[in-house]
């Protein structure tokens, strides 16, 4: 089965030719040079196959996109809004390696006790926040930031944390 990462999503139309905006989280000015595919979900679960056929930097976090088959801004317009996923294997060439995104899949410990993986990373204003797995079971939210930040095993694929006691408590 293919596993699919989100790195954005669809946030304006550009032109009337059917250009996209794609307000992208890889934590770099990017092109995603050679990408054949993306997908887009157009409804819950359902990741159905792009081919850009022109992508062009906007800024730090957007991207210009032309889809294939997609050429009237009216055409654009219904795939507003619409997150836009990759799969893995693309999203490991195109992801900064010092992206909050690039957290996705590692292992979080707090001290000495393995917490779970990183299923989603929210980035906000002041901190990032990682939905884990805690232990198999319940899913809780990690506020990953300078205070509770000890270090990070790029390598190792592993998180270490210091959080604040009964924070886990109190979401399970």
């Amino acid at each position: 089965m293919t596993n699919y990462i989100s790195i954005g999503k669809l946030v304006a139309t550009h032109g009337v030719k059917g250009t996209l905006i794609l307000k992208h989280h890889l934590g770099k000015k990017s092109v995603l040079k050679g990408l054949k595919t993306l997908f887009i979900e157009e409804l819950p679960g359902s990741f159905l196959p792009y081919f850009p056929t022109d992508i062009k930097a906007k800024s730090e976090s957007e991207i210009l996109l032309e889809i294939d088959g997609v050429h009237t801004k009216e055409k654009a317009a219904t795939l507003m809004n619409k997150q836009v996923w990759l799969t893995e294997d693309e999203f490991a060439k195109h992801a900064d390696t010092s992206a909050p995104i690039s957290l996705l899949g590692y292992l979080v410990i707090d001290g000495k006790k393995s917490l779970g993986e990183v299923l989603e990373v929210i980035e906000q204003p002041h901190q990032v926040m990682c939905r884990i797995s805690y232990e198999g079971n319940d899913e809780i939210l990690i506020p990953i930031n300078e205070s509770s930040l000890v270090r990070v095993d790029k390598r190792g694929k592993k998180l270490y944390l210091d959080l604040p006691d009964g924070l886990i408590d109190a979401q399970i």
